[in-house]
Parts: structure tokens; C-alpha cells; sequence
């Protein structure tokens, strides 16, 4: 443990992953406490219909939008490794281009869908104009050059503030509505401000960063003349969309899927269980977020990232037994205290879910490890046939055994993920000497 520690990349990688678990830390404790207020302030029905009408949106964003992020660190961190700061602003400026094009798309197709599954979902009149509202959210939630900007830039702790005030505000305004007995629309219109206001500073950090190193007009939107430029560029944001969309379809659309087949209430239910993965899986998606960006800084021909990606997976995955022990400890008490006894059922729906986080937090390197070696298309095929498996589980196993089954459903998808996953991963390592990449100058060769 002395000698991994003795890795440069492995310290800045947990570095960067304190700073972002310092705010994750107190998001997640806000972020209680606004579902706390909302499950005590409103009936289950209509707490079921708030989230419903949350994930709706969340899940158009997601099934549309490229990873402009992933896009940002593949090709600008070595960019800026070899100070070609042109490179760079190409790859910011194609990046905002896809953004501004998939958030238009997405919020128009959101809307125009809206009116054909607002019964399905089990939203009201009153409560179909307040989806319609949440979906001009869609574009702030369709980008993410930002965060791209800032993890290439090593500047986690910028990141670690917008993390951390956009649960504040949604706390702060919860209470209010709660206190103030304000309802539904208090709710979902504090949630509708405090995700407009966090997504704005994500912009500000990421322009303020580029005048610092002194790169200007980068964000501007360009496509197909700077692809032209950027090789490669259009096989790898097409695909990583793809493969994220298939993402969104097996974990961001799980809640509305349980609200179609069983209604708002269960929908309610899943939505708690799947807070606490959320929040329980959080050390694994703070050591991704500064993984990636390290990891694009090594030769993927050495040994150098894949030894990282195994000590990152270890240690991941010792955190995760850990929480789950916790989790099972703690977790019917805070039940009850933080939503009451009529939402005590999500705690059986958390425990069949617990052995899912720990198989997540070991798997987590591997998507980074796939793109570095130019292998997302392997990373998209595993993907999809774990969505599709997934996604045929989660409604038999929902439909036969009610929001139990969608628990059960899925652990199971979660299995499928990691051990699909693990099959490219391994080969991609085995022949890292025939990988025809070219590491530019400044990236690290050991």
C-alpha cells in the first residue's frame, strides 16, 4: 500500500477525489433533507408526481446529449499536456457546438412527447404544466463542456462548489416550502431554481478558467469545420452517446419505467432506494471523475494506467463494503427519521440493492480504461446488452413482483454491466502493445 501510494497519478487522483467528497459529502446530507421535506410536506402521490416529473426531464437529457465531457478530456488533456492550446480551444468550441444542438433537441422532443405520456405517468393537468416548465431545464442539464473544461484543467475544486450549492438551494427552498406549506408548486419550483442557478456557475467557472489561461473564442459553437481538424472526433462523440443513452435508459429512466408499470407511489419508493445507491455509491463516481483525466495523461501502451485502474477498482471497492455495512446499520433508522414510517418499505428495496454497489465501485474504471485505449465501441456493445437484459428484467420482475422486482431487477442489470464490461477490458490489456495510439508530447511515457 506504501509503494501505490508512492504514484504521483494515485495522489492527485485522491486529491482531487477529497475535494469532490468534501461537497458531495454535505450534498448528499442537503439533498436528504430536501426529499425529507418533500415526502413530509405532500401526500406519496404527489411526492411520487414531483419525482416523476424530475426524472422525466432528466431522463430526455440524458437519452439525447452527448458526453461532451468525456470528449473534452479525451482529446484537450493531451492537448494541454503538450501546450497546444489551439488544439484545445478546437476541441472546447466543437464540444459547445453539440451541446447548444443535442439541449435544443432535447427540450423540443421533451415537450412535443410530453402530452402523449403525461396519463402513463400519472400526472394531472395542474401537474402537466409543471412538467412543461421543468423541461426548459433539459438544455442547462444537456451540457457538459463545462465540467469537461474544469476536469481537464485539474480544477476540482470548482467543481466541488457547484456541487455543493445547487443541493444548498434546494434545501434552503424546500424548507421554505415546507414551513410554509406552499405544496407542490413551492417544491418543484425550488427545484426548478436551484438546478437553473447551479448549471449557470458551471458556465461561469469553466469561461472564467479559459480567459485565465488565456484562450478566448473558444466558447463558441463550431461542428463540422473543427471536426475536420479533431480526427476522430465524430466516431468517438457518437459512439460514447450512444452508449450513454443506453446508460439513461437502464438507470435514469428506471423511475419513470416503475411509475408507468405501477404509479406514482412505488415510483416514490424506488426513487428513496435509489438516493441511497446514489449516495452510497459516491466515493466510486468522485474517484471517476478524477480518474479519467489522469489516466489520459499516461501512455496506455505501458502498464502505468491499467495497474491505476486496479488499485483505483480495490480500493473503490473496500469503500463500498464498507458503506453497505453502514447502510444496513443505519438505514431504517434514517428511513424513518428523514421520511417517515409510511416510506419504510424503500429500506427492503435498499438491502436487496446493496450487493449492487459494491460490484459498481469495482467496475468503475473500466469505461475510462476502454476509452483511453480507443475501444468505446467494445465499451457500447457490452452496454447494450446489459441495457437490454436490464431492461426486460426490470419489467417482468416489476409487473410480477411489484417494486420489489424492480429491485431485484436492478442488482441484476448492475452484475450484467461490470462483467460485460470486463471481457474488452482484459483483451484491450493483453494487446496494449498493438494499440496504435498517438501519445502526444508532455504525455507521460513510463
Amino acid at each position: 500500500m506504501k509503494h501505490w501510494f508512492s504514484d504521483g497519478a494515485l495522489r492527485t487522483m485522491i486529491r482531487n477525489t477529497a475535494f469532490l467528497g468534501s461537497s458531495n459529502v454535505v450534498s448528499a446530507l442537503l439533498g436528504l433533507l430536501a426529499l425529507s421535506c418533500a415526502g413530509k410536506g405532500m401526500s406519496p402521490e404527489m411526492f411520487g408526481s414531483l419525482v416523476v416529473i424530475q426524472s422525466y426531464a432528466k431522463a430526455i437529457s440524458d437519452f439525447i446529449k452527448f458526453q461532451t465531457w468525456q470528449f473534452v478530456v479525451q482529446y484537450g488533456t493531451p492537448a494541454l499536456a503538450s501546450n497546444n492550446l489551439q488544439r484545445f480551444s478546437d476541441v472546447v468550441s466543437f464540444s459547445f457546438g453539440l451541446d447548444i444542438t443535442s439541449g435544443v433537441v432535447a427540450v423540443l422532443g421533451g415537450m412535443l412527447l410530453l402530452p402523449f405520456l403525461s396519463h402513463s405517468l400519472g400526472l394531472g393537468a395542474n401537474d402537466f404544466w409543471f412538467a412543461m416548465l421543468y423541461c426548459t431545464l433539459i438544455p442547462s442539464m444537456a451540457a457538459s463542456t463545462p465540467t469537461g473544461i474544469l476536469r481537464a484543467l485539474d480544477r476540482f475544486d470548482l467543481i466541488a462548489i457547484q456541487q455543493a450549492t445547487k443541493p444548498f438551494l434546494r434545501a434552503i427552498g424546500s424548507v421554505i416550502a415546507y414551513f410554509g406549506d406552499y405544496g407542490f408548486a413551492g417544491f418543484i419550483i425550488t427545484w426548478y431554481a436551484s438546478n437553473l442557478i447551479g448549471g449557470t456557475m458551471y458556465w461561469w467557472f469553466a469561461a472564467r478558467e479559459l480567459r485565465r489561461i488565456n484562450i478566448h473564442g473558444a466558447l463558441r459553437p463550431r461542428l463540422f469545420n473543427v471536426a475536420q481538424r479533431i480526427e476522430g472526433a465524430w466516431n468517438f462523440v457518437w459512439t460514447t452517446n450512444i452508449a450513454h443513452s443506453i446508460w439513461s435508459a437502464r438507470n435514469t429512466c428506471s423511475t419513470v419505467f416503475v411509475g408507468i408499470i405501477l404509479g406514482p407511489a412505488a415510483a416514490g419508493l424506488f426513487k428513496i432506494a435509489m438516493t441511497f445507491f446514489d449516495v452510497t455509491g459516491t466515493p466510486a463516481k468522485l474517484l471517476e471523475k478524477s480518474f479519467y483525466p489522469e489516466i489520459m495523461r499516461l501512455d496506455p501502451r505501458t502498464k502505468k494506467p491499467w495497474l491505476l485502474g486496479l488499485r483505483s477498482a480495490l480500493l473503490a471497492g473496500t469503500l463500498g463494503m464498507l458503506v453497505a455495512l453502514a447502510v444496513v446499520v443505519i438505514g431504517k433508522p434514517l428511513i424513518s427519521l428523514v421520511f417517515g414510517y409510511k416510506y419504510l418499505m424503500a429500506y427492503n428495496l435498499i438491502l436487496i440493492m446493496l450487493s449492487a454497489i459494491v460490484v459498481s465501485m469495482l467496475g468503475f474504471p473500466q469505461e475510462s480504461l476502454l476509452f483511453m485505449a480507443g475501444k468505446q465501441r467494445a465499451f457500447l456493445a457490452a452496454q447494450s446488452i446489459a441495457s437490454v437484459c436490464y431492461i426486460t428484467l426490470l419489467i417482468a420482475l416489476s409487473h410480477f413482483f411489484g417494486v420489489s422486482g424492480a429491485a431485484f431487477a436492478y442488482l441484476g442489470g448492475q452484475c450484467l454491466d461490470v462483467l460485460l464490461s470486463l471481457i474488452p477490458t482484459l483483451r484491450a490489456y493483453n494487446n496494449r502493445h498493438l494499440l496504435n495510439l498517438r501519445v502526444p508530447e508532455g504525455v507521460v511515457n513510463d
